[in-house]
């Protein structure tokens, strides 16, 4: 049973291991397309994807068949000590679509590690500790990642092996850039930039890392072109710039395959994890040769581009690919955008709905004002559980409903899910005051 299942979760899990809804902790037992099925044999439509991993969303025949083939080998791991074809394979489609020159792919288990390896290679190029980093920001779970996530509550240590300074999010709803227009926003953020280097750093900065819309803090992002801009200015210094696209990379946004592209920019690395994999660990950096072999001593990751993850990986970027689902998720981004807007703009706690393609935010406040409103995220939260609808939240102050349905949405699905979500914010706004 899910009780018992809860209360053994409890015993033996560290407390900060968390699960969402509370006593009413559900286990997802099965999954076919863009649905799962928990333990009482409930059915939801899934807008959350497992954090935005389950990309293709579940039981994907093309993924399945792949890691299959490779599993009848009885290769399940080898270490990169041997050669490993679908690795190599991956490798070069990942470099081939990531607009680098000359690329190298360093494979990982996690986006953490993937970031945690972007350092190294950035500190170790420029022989430097010092990293711009921005606030709101999410990078992972690690010593230096958590150093450079700008966000309070994902923070679980001061200490840190890098020298961090902050740069101004591109938050919009509050705080210095509010009522801002976009070209007054971007040169009131180099101009940030430009005293941020000369107060705070030593000016021999590593690199610049940036999400290009905030995952965990929100799907809050900066208007379009920031980062080109923010680039111009680094490249006076020789700084780097780290595009962490852990959540939006491979066409989730719709307009664009990768987040920087919105920007006129082209990193010098990136990272991906997440969707990748489709739920197999994945992940890695692509960047410039000379930055990704910036590793003085013998170094690989025991796990990370195993035969059986990257057999996986093959067969979801050939997926996304073939099935052109960046054309998709900016067709049903659009059916769920435009929706949300036009049936809620009359609601009082809905404080902004944002985000781009198939990675939408609804920012929730107390009516009249722009402070965050936890508990009626909450109980919108739970509404959409109760239509059947799974959804996430983030966001610096916990009151941002997150979305990230699989790639493979469907319109009518998009439809479905709009209206279920219509209903839990209005059931929620009808109780406020």
């Amino acid at each position: 049973m899910t009780d018992d299942l809860l209360a053994r979760h409890q015993a033996v899990m560290p407390s900060w291991v968390t699960t969402y809804y509370g006593d009413n902790a559900i286990e997802l037992v099965s999954g076919s397309g863009r649905r799962v099925t928990d333990a009482a044999g409930r059915t939801y439509l899934d807008f959350f994807g497992g954090v935005l991993t389950n990309m293709l969303g579940y039981d994907i025949a093309e993924v399945r068949e792949a890691v299959e083939r490779q599993l009848a080998t009885g290769i399940v791991h080898s270490s990169t000590l041997y050669l490993i074809r679908q690795q190599v394979e991956l490798a070069e489609k990942i470099a081939r679509v990531s607009g680098i020159p000359d690329a190298r792919v360093f494979f990982t288990n996690s986006g953490t590690e993937a970031n945690e390896a972007a350092l190294l290679f950035t500190t170790n190029h420029r022989r430097s500790n010092q990293i711009l980093a921005i606030r709101n920001s999410y990078h992972g779970r690690s010593f230096a990642a958590m150093a450079i996530t700008g966000h309070r509550s994902w923070s679980a240590s001061a200490l840190s092996p890098v020298s961090v300074s902050w740069l101004n999010s591109g938050e919009r709803l509050r705080g210095r850039m509010k009522g801002l227009s976009d070209a007054d926003h971007i040169d009131a953020a180099v101009e940030d930039l430009r005293e941020v280097l000369a107060t705070t750093t030593s000016g021999d900065v590593a690199a610049l890392i940036a999400e290009p819309i905030q995952g965990v803090g929100g799907f809050v992002h900066a208007p379009d072109g920031l980062l080109g801009a923010l680039k111009k200015e680094l490249d006076n210094h020789g700084i780097l710039l780290i595009a962490d696209e852990v959540q939006t990379g491979w066409g989730r946004t719709g307009d664009h395959f990768w987040g920087y592209q919105a920007h006129d920019v082209q990193p010098d690395l990136i990272t991906f994890a997440k969707g990748i994999g489709n739920g197999f660990a994945l992940a890695g950096v692509v960047g410039r040769a000379e930055l990704v072999n910036a590793v003085p001593a013998t170094s690989f990751s025991t796990f990370g581009g195993n035969p059986i993850s990257t057999a996986a990986g093959n067969a979801v970027l050939d997926y996304v690919l073939d099935h052109d689902l960046q054309a998709n998720a900016a067709r049903t981004g659009t059916i769920l955008l435009d929706g949300l807007r036009a049936a809620l703009g009359d609601t009082k706690i809905v404080g902004e709905i944002r985000g781009r393609g198939l990675m939408i935010g609804i920012e929730f406040v107390r009516p009249g004002t722009t402070d965050p409103d936890t508990a009626a995220t909450m109980r919108v939260f739970d509404e959409c559980r109760k239509g059947g609808l799974l959804v996430g939240k983030g966001g610096l102050y916990g009151n941002v409903l997150r979305m990230g349905p699989p790639l493979t949405l469907t319109e009518d699905e998009a439809r479905e899910g709009l209206a279920i979500l219509t209903e839990a914010i209005r059931t929620a706004d009808a109780e406020s005051f």
